[in-house]
């Protein structure tokens, strides 16, 4: 399982994605949580980063799932139209 940081701010955005690529690549499953119940600061990035990490997981041939997300990112999912991209687990 992969997870967040407890912050995910746009000047941590490309590390904390970088690290997630990583993470996914060394995923032996194709079926890939990912734990977000860390996440207390974060902003819109947060998406960008999710989606990106989707992408990969995609051409991987895997998928992804949010597990613990937050009630705030959920709703800013909505907001921006994309939450049916980002789907979530229990």
């Amino acid at each position: 399982m992969l997870r967040l940081p407890k912050s995910l701010l746009h000047d941590s955005a490309t590390a904390t994605l970088a690290e997630m690529l990583r993470a996914l690549g060394d995923e032996p499953s194709s079926s890939v949580a990912v734990d977000a119940s860390a996440l207390e600061r974060f902003d819109s990035t947060a998406l960008a980063v999710l989606l990106e990490l989707r992408r990969a997981a995609l051409l991987a041939g895997k998928t992804l799932a949010l597990k613990g997300m937050p009630q705030r990112l959920q709703n800013l999912a909505a907001l921006y139209g994309i939450a049916e991209l980002l789907p979530s687990t229990a």
